[in-house]
């Protein structure tokens, strides 16, 4: 990795929500809890016993914190010996090549046809849903001050490139979702790099999605056998840093995912900060050699509601000028990359909740529907549908 991209902030007990605040008077949590947000001890998985077959009361265990975690906060961190820091290193320094190319370039790999599925999504296009969404505006002045989220007031100034990652199936009723991918000329590593790195986030994901079935008393292929041939998407995000570089400059609107679960790899600027279910405000630091996983939409439905979508943001904050100052002293790309995958339910598979979730007494706010439907339906939303 990058010199850096991997160095260790100067404050790094502050700024990291998955380590302890350090020993110091109340006084200081108290200031450096105004100022950054939320700092919690999490608890980071490794996947590496359940994935090498530990002792079932140890499965248990581990089942248990996953879907406990994801039920109360939304949000969990795990480590997957699969995925390597290299490989991360490898798709971030390519992501960032192709973010650097020209406009013009760029433009040529443009689906908007296909609801910007496949190939990449100019800045400037995908509409933050808190601009439309008039609940969610309600909703946000009755959080407290330090826990709000930065308003945005136009569209999205961030790039995105969607690329397919599994098999699709053959007879669909929603095409677009599951059309083929666009590879950009002059990048010959493209398809086998973006093929590794999504791969290994999905397979992160379903080991994720395995445990917590088990956790919640579900048959443990309760989500896995209804994510086969699913619309599963790496989606890396591109951000000017350069033009865009202002504290405060809204990359991301606050928003929730529409996906199954979204898994986020580290990226080398910070700015993402995700809400737990209780209210709180963190500002996420990914460990090194970590994975950030977060529920999505289609999560919520199929828990009828007793897990709820992640809400975040990507806003350029006092740690992004860090590493912009940085990055910048050390000649390299200001182009702000995600490491981020949307897994998702089968297009043609009916969305609603699964066994003892149906008896909750919010599941009749989720009825039954096909998951290309509501993916169809969120997509107008946000201004990429036509």
């Amino acid at each position: 990795m990058d010199s850096w991209a991997s160095s260790p902030s100067a404050e790094p007990d502050i700024f990291c929500p998955f380590l302890k605040i350090p020993c110091c008077s109340e006084q200081q949590k108290g200031d450096w809890g105004r100022r950054f947000g939320a700092m919690m001890e999490w608890e980071v998985v490794d996947l590496t016993s359940y994935l090498e077959g530990c002792g079932d009361d140890q499965i248990n265990a581990m089942c248990a914190t996953v879907s406990r975690t994801l039920r109360e906060t939304g949000a969990l961190v795990v480590k997957d010996p699969r995925c390597s820091v290299d490989d991360s290193d490898r798709f971030l320094d390519m992501m960032e090549r192709y973010f650097q190319m020209s406009e013009e370039f760029k433009i040529q790999q443009e689906r908007r046809h296909l609801h910007y599925q496949v190939g990449v999504t100019p800045a400037g296009v995908e509409l933050p849903r808190i601009m439309m969404d008039k609940d969610m505006q309600e909703k946000i002045k009755n959080m407290p001050e330090e826990f709000r989220p930065t308003i945005p007031t136009q569209a999205d100034p961030k790039w995105r490139y969607m690329w397919r990652i599994g098999q699709r199936p053959q007879i669909t009723k929603f095409k677009e979702i599951n059309a083929e991918p666009v590879i950009p000329e002059g990048f010959p590593e493209w398809k086998q790099i973006m093929d590794s790195w999504g791969e290994k986030m999905l397979s992160a994901v379903k080991v994720v999605a395995e445990m917590a079935a088990i956790g919640f008393g579900l048959p443990k292929d309760a989500f896995t056998s209804r994510m086969e041939m699913g619309s599963h998407l790496l989606g890396p995000t591109g951000s000017d840093l350069k033009c865009h570089g202002k504290k405060g400059t809204v990359f991301a609107g606050y928003h929730y995912d529409i996906s199954f679960l979204t898994i986020h790899g580290r990226s080398r600027f910070p700015g993402l900060s995700i809400w737990l279910r209780n209210g709180q405000k963190v500002e996420v630091k990914v460990p090194l050699g970590c994975l950030l996983i977060q529920t999505g939409k289609e999560f919520e439905w199929l828990t009828g509601g007793e897990c709820s979508a992640g809400m975040h943001e990507v806003v350029v904050s006092d740690r992004t000028l860090t590493a912009i100052k940085l990055a910048n002293e050390q000649n390299h790309s200001l182009w702000r990359v995600s490491s981020t995958l949307f897994s998702h339910i089968a297009s043609d598979a009916i969305l609603k909740p699964l066994g003892h979730f149906a008896d909750s007494s919010l599941a009749n706010n989720y009825p039954p529907m096909a998951a290309g439907e509501f993916i169809e339906k969120e997509l107008s939303e946000i201004n990429l549908k036509g």
